[in-house]
């Protein structure tokens, strides 16, 4: 006895017009390996296509179809994408030698991570921890944008399309896959410390690739994270686990640090303040770099809201006694021997004469400076006095501890050298035959020698200042008056929408100018205001600074 005809062709059936079994599943499906389903609503018959690939065109559908068709739509559960991986993007190799770099080298900003906890967790996560993965691929990104790093990239890598040619490439793609990576799981909601950090690194690499928008919306977005977590209350710190509080204290003055001295340079608002108690060191290896970062938290505290509301003209009015107390708070936040690594005491002593300049730009601003007045900090010639004492300080420094530190510290030197360049144009300077002094030009000398050595003189600051030099300074002219000095708040201030100038030929732009150590004083001097740079100090490739890195370029 025969079977009954079967009234409906399963779907797949239907698509491949063969005859179906209407079993579930049927015989055709079983054998081909396909969903066997009855859902498809009956069309008006119409021209055929073509039936070739049918069961590949079949299958591909079904595989990228939503898990269940015939279940409703669940509005309580947003659709998430599953986190997933590419091993050849971020090899174990790579996060190995990066992991290594940034605990031997990067201890300015190691102490907020366990190097051992990081390594285990990352052995046995990574392929299911999303949160880790960025983490992990963040710290990755920030070692690839150092300066002066000479790591392999992605070792046994292979890319669909063009391989990264730089490091900046490399990071730039792991950059791209940690945002790809963070659409799959609410690290907003569910802000972890992982989360707070790897913020914070984006920020420090978005900083090195000029990324100015990128890089403040991260550590805004660091900071945010921190805040939704109660790190900014020490009641936080009384639960949870004991080692991981150290390192979200850590974390937090960290957060704090870099925000004033980023918005320092930008004018931007400040959004964290000291209200939890200090980091302390748990090894004894800690203590000399703990040590120095309490140092640099003092300097920062003298710039509150106070300070930032009158920087940013967000207040309107500020005394002599005021200023002058500030400057002698920065004076007093350090000792006369600083217990701490070498690289640290770079960052420290040029971070403190920087602020001593930006203090004393907010005197001239407000109009209290004197030729006359009683406190040197509100005379004309007080950045002279802070560029000699930075004169000192970088004759005992190597240049590696200060290379560590990037592109931060030498804006915080550009900001100090043509604040120094507007003084000895503008301030009538009486040469004293008996002094045994260095002249100021020479001390200015001194910081473009500097510029033009670190990073190899590829900063766009170079050739910011000679332009600046050439045109402030044109043939050493002295005024025969006090000129108006038109010193702006805050170098850093400048545009940022505007390319990167060419790394320049360093000692072409300092022979022309008359400034290589090589030639005598007497014949630097007159030789000061010559053509240095092609671009004048106003042309658009002139304008645009970057920001300081984060605590370690700080």
């Amino acid at each position: 006895m025969s079977s009954p005809p079967v009234k409906k062709a399963c779907d797949a059936c239907h698509r491949r017009k063969v005859k179906c079994s209407g079993e579930q599943p049927c015989a055709n499906c079983a054998q081909t390996n396909l969903q066997c389903t009855y859902l498809a609503i009956p069309q008006k018959k119409g021209p055929k296509g073509s039936r070739a690939k049918v069961i590949s065109q079949i299958r591909d559908n079904q595989h990228h179809a939503t898990p269940s068709q015939s279940s409703p739509f669940d509005f309580n559960s947003p659709p998430t994408s599953p986190y997933s991986r590419d091993p050849a993007l971020l090899s174990k190799q790579t996060i190995e030698i990066c992991v290594d770099f940034y605990f031997t080298n990067m201890y300015t900003t190691a102490w907020i991570m366990n190097r051992e906890s990081l390594l285990d967790s990352i052995a046995s996560q990574i392929a299911t921890d999303a949160e880790l993965y960025c983490l992990t691929a963040s710290l990755c990104a920030f070692v690839m944008v150092q300066p002066g790093t000479n790591l392999p990239v992605a070792p046994g890598s292979h890319y669909q399309g063009e391989s990264p040619q730089t490091r900046y490439g490399y990071a730039q793609m792991l950059l791209d896959d940690i945002v790809r990576v963070r659409k799959s799981f609410d690290y907003i909601e569910s802000s972890s410390l992982g989360s707070v950090q790897t913020s914070f690194f984006l920020f420090s690499c978005y900083f090195t690739l000029e990324r100015q928008n990128l890089c403040w919306y991260h550590l805004r977005e660091a900071v945010t994270l921190a805040q939704i977590m109660g790190m900014h209350e020490e009641s936080s710190y009384a639960t949870a686990d004991h080692v991981e509080n150290i390192y979200k204290r850590r974390t937090y003055w960290l957060l704090l640090v870099t925000e004033r001295a980023y918005a320092l340079e930008r004018h931007r608002p400040l959004s964290i303040h000291p209200t939890i108690d200090l980091p302390t060191p748990q090894e004894p290896d800690e203590e000399a770099v703990i040590t120095g970062f309490l140092h640099l938290i003092s300097l920062f505290r003298c710039i509150d809201d106070e300070f930032m509301g009158l920087w940013n003209k967000a207040k309107l009015s500020c005394s002599v006694a005021w200023l002058t107390q500030l400057q002698q708070q920065l004076t007093a936040a350090l000792p006369a021997d600083l217990k701490t690594t070498e690289s640290q005491a770079a960052d420290i002593r040029i971070t403190l004469h920087w602020l001593r300049i930006m203090v004393w730009q907010l005197s001239i601003t407000n109009g209290f400076l004197s030729s006359t007045s009683y406190h040197r900090s509100m005379t004309f010639k007080y950045p002279i006095e802070v560029s000699k004492d930075l004169a000192e300080d970088i004759k005992v420094l190597s240049m590696a501890s200060m290379e560590l530190h990037g592109v931060g510290l030498i804006e915080k030197l550009f900001d100090i050298a043509c604040t120094l360049t507007d003084v000895i144009a503008c301030v009538p300077l009486t040469p004293n035959a008996e002094s045994s002094e260095e002249a100021p030009i020479e001390y200015l000398n001194a910081f473009l020698s500097l510029i033009s050595r670190l990073r190899g003189g590829s900063s766009r600051y170079l050739p910011l200042l000679l332009a600046k030099v050439s045109e402030t300074l044109p043939n050493m002219a002295r005024p025969v008056a006090p000129a108006q000095m038109s010193i702006k708040q805050g170098y850093a201030g400048a545009s940022d929408d505007t390319p990167t100038p060419s790394p320049p030929q360093t000692m072409q732009y300092i022979a022309a100018l008359g400034l290589d150590s090589s030639v005598p004083a007497t014949h630097r001097r007159s030789h000061l205001g010559g053509a240095g740079s092609a671009s004048g100090p106003n042309s658009p490739e002139m304008h645009g600074k970057v920001a300081k890195m984060p605590i370690s370029q700080i």
